[in-house]
């Protein structure tokens, strides 16, 4: 199936000629739901964008596929006798030793039970021997559910909490899938596809499915995405891959350039789907989920559950089957955190002081310097602040947006190996980005929401080891402020953590917080608080300023 660029769509007598020339099924562009028994077609909500590719008056139409497109294959999954004998009872017993939460309609068949094994989910040989070699022993608890969900044939809707192994969870079935199907031609567009918000999600989501198909012979993947060379990814694309794990503009853009087919694609994963619905992807996701085969099985994973996740899934994932694990968006228990109140000016040399007091710790202990990744708000000054580090003979390095890619990718990789011990980043590496290790996550300025703050700290305490994140909050940071508070007062006491998250619930957070500002400033022009008419819902946000205090601070959020 050759892409479509949406200008030419519109013209009946464009299709006609088009759809009269390929061999694949035509392009249908008015039913956004395509049911089959095993899968359906899925895709996006909304957000703002960056600068990003016009899919319109430019785009050339590619030359037809010229290839018949051999039927796809949705093989019968079982998994072992012993699961098999599973009972009602039983099943629920293992959801609640693992923390798992399934939901399906009440008119849908039961989901899968989960599996606290490999050897019973009945893989590939192949893929079992490199999960061996990997040394992975058990599955998570996202992959013990989300794993057989997948492997059944059903559409699926992913929540789980940072860290906690979700990349395996649809790369191994993602990986047993195409096994199945006929082998890729040269021309030939991918079996499956990954969509990923970023080009550090992306590189990582490609390493972990290359090492669980490093025993396959012939297997490829080709990693899509902007900041390298189109044309080196234009040969691997024409030569025929098995996964393409992209990010959606770079994939339109080969799309219009008939580089690749989505003709084949049987097996579609839209990974931190609310991240990229966040960053202006829906467009481009749109112009993928339309124009894929209507026979298709869809994975959709989110963080956070805003209601144009949901709608997303409402309009593009047929008879899902939604998995949770823990609590999701939720500031993790395994990270002990702590807030500063400290101006502006100061936070800089705050900073270094933190951090020349645990490298003088880690030396007095005989212990490395804890990795540590420390949040800025902006791209010059998170070259500023890694500039200071380095001053100060700390081994630093920034990341953000405006680096090359070949300078992103030396900055993890430094991080990673242990040859850099901080990382000055912006919002980049928020979201997915997964190294070993990392002891100490530093705010030097907070983000504006809740949920980018849990995904902030989320890149320490990972896999069930403990963590400490330091967060600078000024007077301007006061609202953000007041809902950590509250959320880790939750967490302390076992409640249960819950705010909205997505494009709606921050229009809300800006407007309260409008709100709460201009009472603060009514406040501090008056000489009676008592007079103020402020909203009972904005009251507990005012701290009295007896506790406005940097130690007061300090001992409300140590652990």
């Amino acid at each position: 199936m050759s892409y479509v660029p949406p200008h030419l769509r519109t013209s009946s007598a464009s299709l006609t000629t088009t759809t009269a020339t390929l061999s694949s099924p035509s392009l249908d562009t008015t039913d956004l739901r395509s049911n089959n028994s095993n899968s359906s077609s899925s895709s996006s909500s909304s957000a703002a964008a960056p600068p990003r590719r016009s899919l319109s008056a430019s785009s050339v139409l590619p030359s037809p596929r010229t290839l018949a497109v051999p039927e796809t294959v949705f093989p019968r999954w079982l998994p072992s006798d012993r699961v098999l004998r599973f009972t009602p009872d039983k099943i629920e017993e293992v959801r609640l030793r693992l923390n798992v939460e399934v939901t399906v309609a009440s008119d849908s068949s039961p989901a899968p039970a989960p599996i606290e094994s490999f050897e019973d989910m009945c893989l590939h040989p192949s893929i079992m021997k490199d999960i061996a070699y990997h040394e992975y022993t058990r599955p998570t608890s996202i992959q013990a559910q989300a794993m057989t969900v997948a492997l059944s044939g059903r559409d699926l809707l992913g929540c789980a909490e940072t860290g906690s192994g979700k990349t395996a969870a649809f790369s191994i079935p993602m990986i047993q899938h195409c096994l199945a199907q006929p082998p890729v031609r040269r021309g030939d567009g991918p079996l499956a596809l990954v969509l990923a918000p970023t080009r550090e999600l992306a590189q990582q989501i490609e390493k972990e499915v290359k090492g669980f198909s490093r025993s396959l012979e012939p297997f490829k993947t080709a990693l899509v995405v902007g900041g390298t060379n189109i044309g080196d990814q234009r040969s691997e694309l024409r030569a025929g891959v098995d996964v393409v794990v992209a990010t959606p503009g770079r994939l339109i853009d080969h799309l219009q350039q008939g580089n690749t087919s989505l003709s084949r694609v049987s097996f579609i994963v839209l990974d931190e789907a609310d991240r990229m619905l966040d960053m202006g992807f829906e467009p481009q996701i749109r112009e993928v989920m339309r124009n894929l085969p209507k026979k298709h099985q869809t994975l959709l994973f989110s963080a956070t559950m805003p209601v144009e996740i949901e709608a997303l899934a409402q309009d593009y994932l047929t008879d899902p089957v939604q998995v949770k694990v823990g609590k999701v968006s939720s500031p993790t228990a395994n990270v002990s955190q702590k807030l500063e109140m400290v101006s502006e000016s100061e936070k800089i040399d705050r900073l270094l002081d933190l951090l020349v007091e645990d490298a003088s710790r880690a030396e007095r202990s005989g212990h490395p310097f804890p990795l540590t990744i420390v949040f800025v708000e902006r791209k010059a000054r998170c070259n500023e602040v890694a500039e200071a580090l380095v001053a100060q003979g700390l081994k630093a390095v920034a990341l953000h947006g405006g680096r090359s890619q070949n300078e992103r990718e030396a900055a993890l990789r430094d991080f990673r190996s242990g040859s850099t011990d901080i990382l000055v980043a912006t919002d980049v590496a928020s979201r997915g980005l997964d190294v070993t290790g990392v002891a100490h996550v530093i705010n030097l300025d907070l983000p504006k929401t809740m949920e980018d703050y849990v995904h902030r700290i989320g890149r320490t305490g990972r896999a069930g080891s403990t963590g400490q994140a330091t967060s600078f909050f000024t007077d301007r940071d006061v609202f953000l402020v007041a809902q950590i508070r509250k959320a880790i007062a939750d967490v302390e006491s076992g409640n249960a953590v819950a705010f909205a998250t997505g494009k709606v619930a921050r229009k809300k957070e800006r407007e309260a917080a409008a709100s709460l500002k201009e009472a603060r400033n009514a406040m501090s022009k008056l000489t009676v608080p008592n007079s103020i008419n402020i909203e009972d819902k904005y009251r507990f946000m005012i701290a009295p300023p007896a506790i406005r205090t940097e130690g007061a601070a300090d001992s409300a959020w140590d652990d």
